[in-house]
């Protein structure tokens, strides 16, 4: 099949899978016209990749977890190095996480800081000797 039928049956965008392509997630043969052919497994490799990418999975990590891709979902067999590589990727994720709550946590405290001083004006300053009038 063309890209456009890959396009059609999987919704995805033919960009998107000749990014899949040349980022070696995904294999065409190409013709005597030079047009990219697939073959029917590339639809359940495209599903495959869409689903490793919703789990926050790189490019990089699909390619080294697809050859333990079984099924549309996907299911990965256990072998050693992809157990090894998820547990990796989950630890990163854990940390961002941790980033982002504790810059959760700052930011809540500066808006409960500025809701408690809210009829002050900022920064203090004499309004006589400024000339300004607070807002």
């Amino acid at each position: 099949m063309l890209i456009g039928e890959l396009s059609r049956r999987t919704g995805v965008n033919a960009h998107q899978l000749r990014y899949y392509e040349a980022q070696g997630l995904l294999e065409a043969e190409r013709g005597a016209n030079g047009y990219r052919e697939y073959d029917e497994k590339a639809v359940l490799r495209v599903k495959q990749i869409r689903h490793l990418l919703g789990a926050g999975l790189s490019s990089e990590d699909i390619a080294y977890l697809l050859p333990c891709a079984v099924g549309e979902t996907p299911e990965l067999l256990g072998c050693p190095e992809l157990l090894a590589a998820m547990r990796s990727r989950l630890q990163r994720l854990d940390d961002q996480m941790d980033r982002l709550a504790q810059s959760r946590d700052a930011l809540a405290d500066y808006i409960d800081a500025a809701e408690r001083t809210a009829g002050e004006s900022y920064p203090p300053f004499d309004d006589a000797d400024q000339g300004l009038v607070p807002a």
